[in-house]
């Protein structure tokens, strides 16, 4: 992934009001390793339920403001992020909502996925297993494609109008 400014992250937003985008906080930019991310996902510290994810889409960032909902009760089972495909505990995996960009979103409408709770796909991606039939390098860069065309696809269902 090409770094990001701060200026880039607020201006990529496209389903928040100038208002939350003013008031979002950014992550620490500087710790960021861009060379082994396929997004930019943080949560909001002051509200865990609100995270950002941004990316790039060709040559321009593309981010969406995000809300999870409460994680459900019941029996421990699994559950597998629909952006990384990785089965975890039914925990760290949640619903998040993203309101439709313009009208649409100012509207009510919504898109929701299930995604790994902490928006850590990137680094999850990157756990080989010891023993594959692919050689690790190949394997990450495999699940990092499937991961930034499954990126591509969430963002483009929030942005397009119904």
């Amino acid at each position: 992934m090409k770094p990001l400014t701060p200026e880039e992250i607020r201006s990529s937003i496209v389903n928040a009001s100038e208002a939350e985008i003013a008031a979002m906080p950014l992550p620490g930019l500087h710790e960021v390793l861009w060379d082994e991310r396929e997004f930019l996902g943080w949560l909001d510290p002051s509200t865990r339920r609100r995270g950002y994810l941004v990316h790039w889409d060709g040559d321009r960032p593309v981010g969406v403001m995000l809300r999870s909902v409460e994680p459900r009760k019941g029996a421990a089972t699994a559950a597998i992020c629909s952006l990384c495909r990785t089965q975890q505990p039914y925990t760290q995996v949640v619903l998040f909502t993203a309101a439709r960009a313009g009208e649409a979103g100012e509207n009510g409408n919504t898109v929701g996925n299930y995604i790994c709770a902490d928006l850590a796909c990137s680094m999850i991606i990157r756990i080989t297993p010891g023993q594959s039939t692919m050689h690790p390098s190949d394997l990450v860069r495999q699940r990092s494609e499937r991961l930034t065309e499954r990126v591509n696809g969430f963002t483009g269902e929030i942005r397009r109008v119904p």
